[in-house]
């Protein structure tokens, strides 16, 4: 009867991430560069002579109209004070763009797009540059719409990143353009994701790229727990972000969760194939009650992946047989929630000098895209960037 009631709940919770991951499911092969079955981003595209287009982009009309079907104007999740609260303060920061120090006011016809190159919790991200300045920056497009939840997830992504400017480790957001049937949300254009790393080479990321990852995720998470009393709850390959220049931030926070006495009350669904058990099967599932350790599991499981170059749950072809696998099998030694960043390794790589630029530059220069056909064997992929 236990295994029946465990089997019984399980099988709910796929349920409820089947409809919030299918989208992440679906690119998990990272053929998500341009997609042309995608809708686009409703902005003016770049004109001939003015920055590189998608080939998507190329067909299409040069200025595309909003979507005919109505829309509802973005309501708030809970008539709670607080939630009201932060909506009015989000909203004083909307409708410019500061880049460099400076403020700009901007419009979403600023904004030309060059391009889809990805996707995140509740949005598209497309490559735009601002005509203003001339910046090429990363823009995400989020739909308005009556959904509580999704709205909630507009709400704590806008939160979150506006708030995390004075964190090196944290995707910095350039401003927000709010209209009625979309959010623009402006942040700094990165290279490309660990994910899409692990795909271009075939195999396992050195170990001193992924102390250098380790180091900074870890901050990140530090930080969102003590600066803003805020749990990620979707820590994955794909949203730890790496660009030419060595930087390493973790992005995507649309289900973050606040935490009341370092405890997150909440649940929210995220990609199973990350998520910590506690999460899975609480002790009451009416009274959720897990930490930043859920995190640092979620971390583990990717750093695993990227050092393996393959998951550690492997042979499982549902959601319901990650999960019992996650929940059944003997889990990884954890450190504890106050000492994890005295770890030995993430003590080594603070201090130790890697050239994470360099290595991220052989990369993207001496392979193609994950989408693309692959110009060496994955023997030479390994001899060239596992070192």
């Amino acid at each position: 009867l236990a295994m029946s009631s465990l089997e019984q709940r399980l099988s709910r919770i796929e349920e409820k991430l089947k409809q919030e991951n299918k989208e992440a499911r679906r690119r998990i092969d990272l053929n998500i560069d341009m997609s042309p079955q995608r809708s686009p981003l409703q902005l003016p595209l770049a004109n001939d002579g003015g920055g590189s287009r998608s080939s998507s982009s190329e067909s299409s009309p040069q200025h595309h109209s909003y979507p005919s079907r109505p829309r509802h104007m973005l309501n708030l999740p809970t008539p709670h004070a607080e939630i009201d609260q932060k909506l009015q303060e989000i909203m004083k920061q909307t409708g410019y763009l500061k880049i460099d120090g400076q403020r700009y006011p901007a419009e979403v016809s600023d904004l030309i797009s060059e391009g889809e190159i990805g996707s995140g919790t509740c949005g598209q991200v497309f490559k735009v540059r601002f005509k203003k300045t001339g910046h090429v920056i990363a823009v995400k497009q989020m739909r308005r719409t009556g959904n509580k939840d999704e709205n909630k997830r507009i709400l704590m992504d806008l939160d979150v990143v506006l708030k995390s400017h004075d964190c090196p480790y944290i995707i910095q957001c350039y401003g927000a353009i709010v209209t009625n049937t979309d959010v623009f949300i402006a942040m700094e254009l990165m290279g490309t994701c660990a994910e899409k790393l692990k795909k271009r080479i075939q195999g396992p990321i050195p170990e001193r790229i992924l102390g250098k990852m380790t180091v900074a995720i870890v901050s990140a998470l530090l930080y969102l727990k003590e600066k803003h009393g805020v749990i990620h709850r979707d820590v994955k390959p794909s949203n730890i972000l790496l660009d030419n220049k060595g930087q390493i931030k973790l992005c995507d926070f649309g289900i973050s969760g606040r935490l009341v006495d370092s405890k997150a009350k909440t649940r929210s669904a995220g990609c199973a194939a990350y998520m910590a058990p506690e999460r899975i099967d609480p002790p009451d599932p009416s009274k959720p009650d897990y930490d930043i350790r859920a995190d640092v599991w979620s971390l583990g499981i990717s750093l695993v992946e990227l050092a393996t170059g393959q998951f550690p749950y492997k042979n499982c072809k549902t959601d319901f047989e990650v999960l019992t696998k996650v929940l059944q099998e003997d889990p990884p030694s954890l450190p504890l929630n106050k000492t994890h960043c005295e770890h030995s390794f993430i003590r080594r790589y603070e201090v130790l000098v890697v050239d994470v630029a360099g290595w991220f530059q052989a990369v993207m220069e001496r392979t193609e895209s994950p989408r693309s056909s692959q110009c060496y064997s994955q023997h030479q992929l390994h001899s060239l960037f596992s070192r």
